[in-house]
C-alpha cells in the first residue's frame, strides 16, 4: 500500500502529521529544514514558540478549560532520525522524503529507515498541539535536535526555558513499557596514519563483501547478540592473512555510531599461488559464520570476486597492527545489570572501520548506566588502538538517567495502564540513550517518564512501527494528559 493509504490509518490526524514530517529531510546535524517545518507548524496554530541557540524548538499551548490548575507538562521528542538504507537502494536523504507503506499490521519504509524513531513521538505531540478536543494542562512541546548523533539539543538546553513540572518523553519502543531510567554513553573517534607500499608483482585482486546482517539499534538491540559486520570482516581478513598472505588495500564497514554495522567491503591482493587457498578458506569460514549466526542473522551473506589488482597496500607491519587492534576491540555486551533482570549494563558498538590511502578511522559508542562502568569500558576499547599509536578522542559524553521506582507520576501511569488495558505495564530502565538524563541537569526537579508505541529494528532499513500499537499509545497518551494531578 502507498503513502496515501498510510494517511487513512487511525488515528488519522497523527498519521497525517507523521507523513508530513517524513516528507521533510531530517538527518542528524542537518535539521534546518525540519526546524523550519516545526516553526511553520507553530505559526499556523498561532502558538507561542521559541527556537534556542542550537535549534531546539519549544512550543507553548495554554491549558484547556478546567485544567488550568493542573501541573504543567513538557512533551518531548527529537526531530532528527537515523539515515540508513540498503546498499541497492537509490535514495538521497538530503532531498527525498521517506517512502512509507503498509505491510499487514506494520508501517515500513521502502529500503530505508522509517523514522518512527522518533517521528511517532513528534507526530503525537503535533497532534495534541493542533487538537481542539483533547483535555490537557498547560503544555510545552520540546522538540530537540541531533539526538541520534550526539544529543546536541539536550546537551545545550539552557535553564529557565521550561516551566513544566512533568516531562513525558515519547521515545521508547514497546507499548507495554514505562521507562524511568536509561544508559549514558560516550563516543570514541579513533584515527591512525599508517604506511603504504607498492605491491610487488604476482598478485590477484579480490573484493570481499559482508552483507545481509540484521543490524539495528546499538543500545536496544545489543542484547540480541547480532553480528557486527566490522568484526566479521576483521575475522575473515585475519584468517586470510594467515592462510593466504593477503595484503589489504582498503576496508569500508559500518557508519553511524548508534547502528550495529550491517555491511563491510574489503579490497585485498592475494598472491597468485595462494588464490585457491584463499577461496577455500573463504568458503570454509563463510559456512562457519553462517552457522554461528543462523539464529540472529539468517540473511548473512559473504561473497568474493575478482577485482583490479591494488597498486598500493598497507605495509605488513601496519596490517598486522590494525587487524589485531580491531580483533582486540570489545564489541557487544560487557556486563549485564546485577539489579534489573534482562537489562544490559555496559556495552560497546564498533560502529565504523574505514581504512584507505594511509588513513584509518574507527568509531565506537560505549554505553553504561554506571558512569564508572562507562569510562572503564571506553578505556578498554581505546587501549588496543593506543598501543599501535592511534589518537583517541572521547567526546559527546552524556549521563544515564537513574531509575526511580517511587516517582509519583510513575504510580499514576501504572494505574492508568492497568485500568485501560487490564494488565500491568513493564517498568524498566533501557540500554538506549534517552535524553532524560541530560535534561535533568538544567532541570533537576523535572519529574520524567518515557513511553511510546512499538517500533522494531530502529536504525536499520527494516525499521517498522505497529499500527495497533500506535492506536494504543495514542489512547494512553490522551488519557494520561487528563490525569495530570493538580499543582501542590
Amino acid at each position: 500500500m502507498s503513502t496515501s493509504q498510510v494517511r487513512q490509518l487511525d488515528p488519522q490526524a497523527l498519521w497525517n502529521n507523521f507523513e508530513d514530517l517524513n516528507s521533510v529531510p531530517r538527518p542528524s546535524k542537518k535539521e534546518e529544514k525540519v526546524i523550519a517545518f516545526i516553526e511553520n507548524f507553530a505559526q499556523g496554530l498561532n502558538l507561542d514558540y521559541t527556537v534556542d541557540k542550537v535549534g531546539n524548538v519549544i512550543i507553548r499551548k495554554p491549558a484547556t478549560a478546567g485544567m488550568e490548575n493542573r501541573r504543567p507538562v513538557v512533551m518531548q521528542a527529537h526531530l532528527d532520525m537515523v539515515h540508513q538504507k540498503n546498499s541497492d537502494k537509490e535514495f538521497d536523504f538530503d532531498t527525498q522524503g521517506i517512502e512509507s507503506y503498509i505491510d499487514g499490521d506494520w508501517v515500513k519504509a521502502r529500503g530505508t529507515t522509517l523514522g518512527a524513531d522518533n517521528g511517532m513521538g513528534v507526530a503525537a505531540i503535533m497532534t495534541v498541539l493542533q487538537s481542539k478536543d483533547i483535555a490537557h494542562p498547560e503544555l510545552e512541546a520540546l522538540f530537540t535536535i541531533d539526538e541520534e548523533s550526539g544529543m546536541t539539543g539536550a546537551h545545550n538546553l539552557q535553564p529557565g526555558l521550561l516551566k513544566g513540572e512533568i516531562l513525558m518523553n515519547l521515545d521508547t519502543e514497546d507499548d507495554d513499557e514505562l521507562s524511568v531510567g536509561c544508559a549514558g554513553g560516550i563516543d570514541l573517534n579513533i584515527e591512525w596514519d599508517y604506511q603504504q607500499e607498492t605491491l610487488a608483482n604476482g598478485h590477484k585482486g579480490m573484493e570481499i563483501k559482508v552483507r545481509g546482517l540484521f543490524g539495528g539499534h546499538s543500545g536496544m538491540d545489543i542484547i540480541f547478540g547480532r553480528g557486527n559486520a566490522n568484526k566479521i570482516m576483521n575475522r575473515i581478513l585475519l584468517g586470510l592473512q594467515g592462510t593466504a598472505g593477503i595484503r589489504i588495500q582498503s576496508i569500508n564497514g559500518g557508519g553511524l555510531r548508534n547502528a550495529i554495522p550491517r555491511e563491510s567491503t574489503a579490497i585485498v591482493a592475494v598472491p597468485e599461488d595462494k588464490v585457491e587457498d584463499a577461496k577455500e578458506y573463504l568458503d570454509y569460514e563463510t559456512a562457519s559464520l553462517k552457522s554461528e549466526f543462523a539464529t540472529t542473522d539468517p540473511g548473512l551473506n559473504i561473497s568474493y570476486h575478482s577485482h583490479d589488482i591494488p597498486r598500493e597496500v598497507m605495509t605488513s607491519e601496519a596490517q598486522v597492527q590494525i587487524l589485531n587492534a580491531v580483533q582486540a576491540c570489545h564489541d557487544g555486551i560487557k556486563r549485564m545489570s546485577p539489579d534489573v533482570d534482562n537489562l544490559v549494563e555496559t556495552s560497546n558498538n564498533l560502529a565504523r572501520v574505514g581504512v584507505e590511502a594511509g588513513k584509518a578511522e574507527f568509531k565506537c559508542l560505549t554505553r553504561s548506566d554506571r558512569e564508572s562502568g562507562k569510562m572503564d569500558m571506553a578505556r578498554s576499547v581505546a587501549a588496543p588502538f593506543l598501543l599501535i599509536g592511534a589518537t583517541v578522542d572521547m567526546n559527546g559524553s552524556y549521563p544515564g538517567w537513574k531509575l526511580d521506582p517511587n516517582a509519583p507520576m510513575l504510580g499514576i501511569m501504572k494505574n492508568l495502564y492497568l485500568e485501560l488495558f487490564e494488565e500491568e505495564p513493564r517498568v524498566i530502565a533501557c540500554h538506549a540513550g534517552l535524553e532524560c538524563g541530560l535534561l535533568a541537569k538544567p532541570y533537576p526537579n523535572l519529574e520524567m517518564i518515557s513511553f511510546g508505541p512499538t517500533i522494531r529494528h530502529p536504525h536499520s532499513p527494516d525499521e517498522k512501527v505497529s499500527i495497533p500499537s500506535v492506536q494504543k499509545f495514542w489512547r494512553y497518551l490522551k488519557e494520561a494528559l487528563k490525569r495530570i494531578p493538580e499543582r501542590v
